[in-house]
């Protein structure tokens, strides 16, 4: 979403607050199983530049003969379908089971939020026996991090991922490239240096803490906030070393079309990295507008080959919002995303 979207900064929002809805944490008496650290690629040759018509674009990894994703790895010609799920008056596992019987299927990617001084969960109730966790995690300061201070914090998080005893994304600081979270470059003295150093430190520190079960996804929002060239997107990068997927946030909240919000973000990255849709959602704009925009959706990422994951927004209880994310929000937008659901390219 954009700046003007988004609560201020010093209010705890609901997801970051409290997660999932109805999430239970508890500790897990499993110890997790033994995956090889994925080997971190290289920046891969390609010819040419993804396009806007990409049906004449070739899959940039078919002959790459790499691992991609890290230990939640990239399918070719597979994207994984998924949601942060938090439904009015609602548990999680209540909320689970009403959009089984709604799209004929389960999520593939659940999508959960915690606050920076959170335990990050080593357990997830209700969660799809199949379905990948992404905990979304927010961040501090830049310098709480780089001075050391959070060491024993970060280390933490890290044994308890590690505990969840299966593959998992961790998307930590997402949408760093808009002034609405601390942990913004706006609200770091315009540091994106610092941003990267925090990145490829949290990296390091889970993997001294041997959490190898964790893909790390960077994941911006689609456009900058502010609009300067300080502030571009690539400017936060940390480098091919350290991120396995690369995410976008996007929502059609002016009309945009799929391309618009994500077409900058897939040419720059797609060439060497695969590409998640990490937050996704649709107003309506009466009639089938939502319906047909979930519809255009599932049309672009047909079209785009390194697309490998898309996770919709899927609630009504975001505060300060207008919008009810939520894909049944209309019966025929409810159809639209059924629709998708079984489309053979959201089989990952």
């Amino acid at each position: 979403m954009t700046g003007s979207h988004r609560r201020v900064d010093d209010v705890v929002t609901r997801r970051g607050l409290l997660g999932l809805a109805g999430l239970g944490v508890a500790s897990s008496a499993g110890v997790f199983g033994m995956w090889k650290a994925a080997a971190r690629e290289a920046p891969l040759a390609v010819s040419g530049t993804p396009t806007s018509a990409p049906s004449a674009t070739p899959s940039p990894f078919t002959d790459a003969g790499q691992k991609l994703g890290g230990t939640v790895a990239f399918t070719a010609g597979k994207a994984m379908l998924g949601s942060y799920l938090g439904l009015d008056g609602m548990t999680y596992p209540e909320a689970v089971e009403l959009r089984r019987g709604q799209i004929g299927r389960d999520q593939r990617i659940t999508h959960v939020f915690y606050a920076w001084e959170d335990k990050l969960p080593d357990r997830i109730e209700g969660k799809p026996k199949d379905s990948i966790p992404m905990v979304s995690w927010r961040g501090p300061k830049y310098g709480e991090i780089l001075d050391g201070d959070a060491d024993d914090l970060i280390a933490a998080a890290a044994r308890r991922i590690r505990d969840l005893d299966q593959p998992a994304l961790l998307r930590w600081g997402w949408e760093m490239n808009g002034d609405w979270y601390r942990w913004g470059g706006a609200k770091n003295d315009q540091d994106t240096e610092g941003y990267v150093k925090c990145f490829r430190k949290l990296r390091k520190i889970f993997d001294d803490e041997g959490a190898e079960n964790v893909s790390w996804v960077w994941s911006p929002n689609w456009n900058s906030s502010p609009k300067a060239d300080w502030n571009r997107i690539d400017a936060y990068y940390p480098g091919d070393d350290y991120v396995d997927w690369v995410g976008v946030s996007g929502y059609n909240l002016h009309k945009e079309a799929p391309a618009t919000l994500f077409d900058p973000v897939y040419a720059k990255y797609s060439p060497r990295k695969p590409i998640m849709i990490t937050e996704v959602g649709s107003k309506d704009y009466g009639g089938t507008t939502k319906a047909d925009w979930i519809r255009q959706l599932t049309t672009y990422v047909e079209q785009r080959p390194a697309i490998g994951g898309v996770v919709w927004f899927d609630t009504d209880t975001h505060p300060s919002y207008p919008e009810h994310w939520r894909l049944d929000s209309l019966p025929d937008a409810a159809a639209a995303y059924r629709e998708m659901a079984g489309n053979a390219r959201f089989s990952g």
